[in-house]
């Protein structure tokens, strides 16, 4: 079974509009799903639950809000199905990304699958705003030069993982804000997990929730203490015997 993990802040309306599409699409394909909203303390009156309950979601929910990592995690470890994949609230790359992602960690069984927009064959760069296209290459050349050893697309919102590798990635993970990403990749090159990088095409880019100036000095924060936390060992595999 395949077990889509959707977080949501304050994404009702955009769910309303999405899920009914991917929902169609899975029964067409005639794939076993599951699909879990996490909703991370929108406080808006029920209407993200109602709407995931509309479409045979499962429902989980943040008192208040976490970030997208806190949701992402909360949804991977409650998560039943072999393979697992995570992505935004607006589903923005084409569907037909899902069964390429189960084909290798099925089939090719690579332990992450991870969507690249830089690879040949994607469609994504040449459908967003300059700014965001400039922040986005810087921020991931930085990332790819210093902590991912040349992997140069870690904030891509679509990556799939085998269900004991999330659990294992999840059930340590620390960083709660949008650089859970890179996080999630900096302990999966540790553990020398197979991850295989696939292009990906923009479907719709309904939401962006990064506030730039903000959230781009936190990321930067964050970064930085990945290492630390290594050192540490706070990414010590847990004992689940």
């Amino acid at each position: 079974m395949l077990s889509i993990i959707l977080p949501s802040y304050k994404g009702s309306e955009i769910l309303s509009r999405n899920l009914p599409l991917l929902v169609e699409y899975l029964n067409k394909k005639n794939i076993g799903h599951e699909i879990i909203v996490v909703d991370d303390g929108s406080e808006d009156s029920g209407s993200t639950k109602k709407v995931a309950e509309q479409y045979g979601c499962h429902y989980l929910e943040n008192v208040r809000n976490m970030g997208k990592g806190a949701a992402v995690r909360k949804g991977m470890l409650h998560a039943k199905g072999e393979y697992r994949i995570f992505t935004d609230a607006d589903i923005p790359f084409e569907f037909d990304s899902l069964e390429k992602f189960l084909h290798y960690l099925d089939f090719k069984e690579f332990d992450v699958v991870i969507g690249d927009r830089t690879l040949p064959g994607s469609a994504y760069f040449m459908e967003i705003s300059k700014t965001r296209k400039f922040s986005s290459g810087l921020f991931s050349f930085l990332v790819g030069r210093f902590v991912t050893g040349g992997m140069l697309d870690t904030q891509c919102g679509l990556k799939g993982f085998k269900a004991a590798v999330a659990e294992d990635l999840f059930s340590v993970s620390i960083v709660n804000g949008f650089a859970f990403d890179v996080e999630l990749l900096y302990i999966a090159l540790k553990r020398n997990y197979d991850v295989k990088r696939l292009p990906v095409r923009l479907r719709t880019n309904e939401t962006s929730t990064i506030r730039l100036a903000k959230e781009g000095i936190k990321m930067v924060a964050d970064i930085l203490t990945l290492k630390l936390n290594h050192v540490r060992g706070k990414y010590k595999k847990r004992n689940t015997a």
